[in-house]
């Protein structure tokens, strides 16, 4: 769902995937995203496209509430946009129809292509644990009602510790965090962990 927002039909999610894997478009909310606001001609010029172009595809990302007007920057056919504050959790893909799925896929991929080079570049620019770029890898145990809780939990500090861009401090930098949990196989951990049980049980050290 969207934050604040009703939830969305799977149409409006079909488009929404579409929007958001279209090249053109993700350089225009990635522009939008670094410099606060521009028009038309502004990301014409910048991205190397037509201002008719680029007018089009504003007032689609702002049919779908991604950007929205400035009204007191705007006048007569100049019209100058920002981005709007986005969240969105992709549904289980099992009830999703086929259009949706196969554009989930598809942005999906697109999204895996840049989260790799971007953990490639957070090991490179990598300074020490006081530095811009961190990285953290853990293995830990959970059940599937605390991993949820500690979602909602690092939605809240993310939330804490963040700033809107117009309210940001001198020396702020934007920053791109990802996180992501994934179980390992059921089979081969539960059979380490009986087997850690029973060592432990019976006085006996664990393999290694």
């Amino acid at each position: 769902m969207t934050d604040g927002l009703p939830e969305m039909t799977s149409l409006e999610r079909t488009a929404l995937y579409k929007s958001l894997g279209n090249p053109l478009r993700r350089r225009m909310l990635e522009y939008l995203g670094r410099h606060g606001e521009a028009n038309s001609t502004v990301l014409a010029r910048e991205l190397g496209e037509s201002s008719g172009t680029t007018s089009y595809h504003l007032r689609k990302l702002a049919e779908q509430r991604l950007i929205e007007e400035i009204p007191e920057k705007s006048g007569g056919r100049e019209r100058w946009w920002r981005v709007l504050p986005f969240r969105h959790t992709t549904p289980d893909p099992a009830g999703m129809a086929p259009e949706e799925y196969a554009a989930a896929v598809e942005l999906a991929n697109l999204k895996i292509e840049f989260d790799s080079a971007l953990y490639r570049r957070a090991h490179m620019e990598y300074r020490g644990p006081e530095g811009w770029s961190q990285v953290q890898r853990h293995q830990t145990w959970m059940t599937r009602e605390e991993l949820l809780a500690f979602m909602r939990e690092y939605h809240a500090l993310l939330d804490r510790y963040s700033h809107p861009r117009e309210e940001a401090p001198e020396d702020a930098r934007s920053l791109l965090v990802r996180f992501y949990a994934v179980p390992e196989p059921l089979g081969d951990r539960n059979e380490e962990r009986n087997a850690d049980r029973n060592a432990d049980r019976n006085g006996e050290p664990a393999a290694g």
